[in-house]
């Protein structure tokens, strides 16, 4: 079970990176060129909403199976070990608020260019703590694991 939800969680990383990269470049283009906001743009918001917190429903269980994921006198000290019990959940579980702002406020918004800035400032802000906790893991991005 633990290995099925790691390749599934590891897997899903990659859809929500691609997702919040495409959200966060046609929102940015969008806002500069003072663009309407289409249907396009808020399918595309829903989809990094869906993968996210998919990601985010894996994790959470597998957070809860891991080995990796210790609470003894020792975690904090050992930077591995308090990188997956804190560090990374943490990080990624404030960029997912970060997504679900963006979304949720987004769609209640009426000026089509506030509505692009909403999408762009949050999602970027989410990626590059995305791309910071995944960094602070060793193995980079693009790496198995």
């Amino acid at each position: 079970m633990h290995t099925g939800l790691l390749h599934s969680h590891s897997l899903l990383r990659y859809f929500v990176l691609i997702m919040l990269v495409v959200v966060v470049v046609v929102s940015l283009l969008k806002w500069l060129g003072n663009k309407p906001y289409a249907k396009l743009d808020n399918k595309l918001g829903l989809y990094l909403f869906i993968f996210t917190h998919l990601q985010l429903l894996v994790g959470l269980i597998l957070y809860v199976v891991s080995d990796m994921v210790q609470f003894n006198s020792g975690t904090m000290k050992n930077e591995v070990l308090r990188y997956w019990a804190v560090e990374h959940a943490t990080l990624n579980i404030i960029a997912i608020v970060l997504i679900t702002l963006a979304r949720t406020t987004s769609k209640k918004m009426t000026n089509d260019t506030a509505k692009h800035r909403r999408m762009f400032v949050f999602n970027a802000l989410a990626l590059l703590l995305i791309i910071v906790s995944l960094s602070m893991s060793g193995r980079g991005i693009f790496l198995p694991g």
